[in-house]
């Protein structure tokens, strides 16, 4: 069964999580500030990652940005703030999903379950080591990517949205299309998140002024 880190201070909301997900048969573990969250992060092996954002010692925006340097396990932001700016800046940042608090415990673990499910996913869809296009080549274990032989440092969601390129060369992706098949929920009523993704990839990319990502107006995007 997978393992859980719960990192949440409230005591009473991490008792209710830790008491839901033990009924679900669920292994956790729990933190109680960020900076012990991160600890218990790099010395287990953690397949989903529950995070407060108002924590001591560690804010769970610095947590989130901390890990998402070298890993895509999934993190579920649980936070009492519900303002659409702070939910839009933390999935653009790495977080995979938001709940808000008060929550519902039921979708709480529903939500775990679909997050769990997408990873193992990606996870069976990796059984192919390396794809290579042309200059530009993408180990799907060490999820190293390099163009002529140059490492490219991509984020977590750069890293995926180059990933879903460069399966589907040629196709033609709305930036509902990419938004929902990176972030894995209904896109948002704006552009901006993805048209920034594209940008930053495209500059880290940088052959030879070629660009490879290719603006099909009033469309999205492809690969060409």
């Amino acid at each position: 069964m997978a393992k859980i880190l719960i990192i949440e201070d409230d005591m009473a909301i991490h008792s209710l999580i830790k008491d839901a997900l033990d009924l679900h048969g669920f292994k956790t573990l729990s933190a109680y500030s960020g900076t012990e969250g991160k600890l218990l992060f790099e010395q287990n092996q953690v397949d989903l990652v529950l995070l407060d954002l108002m924590l001591p010692g560690m804010s769970g925006e610095q947590f989130l940005q901390e890990i998402r340097n070298h890993t895509t396990v999934p993190v579920i932001v649980i936070s009492a703030k519900n303002d659409q700016n702070s939910k839009l800046e933390l999935l653009v940042n790495g977080a995979d999903d938001y709940i808000t608090k008060p929550f519902d415990v039921k979708e709480l673990v529903a939500r775990i379950h679909i997050q769990l499910r997408h990873a193992a996913t990606k996870a069976s869809d990796s059984n192919m080591k390396e794809i290579h296009y042309k200059n530009i080549s993408l180990n799907l274990e060490t999820r190293e990517v390099k163009v002529n032989d140059r490492n490219l440092h991509l984020t977590g969601r750069e890293y995926a949205i180059l990933l879903l390129f460069l399966e589907n060369p040629q196709k033609v992706f709305s930036r509902a299309n990419i938004y929902e098949s990176v972030w894995n929920e209904p896109f948002f009523d704006s552009d901006k998140t993805i048209n920034m993704h594209i940008s930053n990839i495209r500059n880290k990319l940088n052959i030879e002024d070629t660009n490879y990502i290719k603006t099909v107006w009033g469309i999205g995007f492809k690969f060409d």
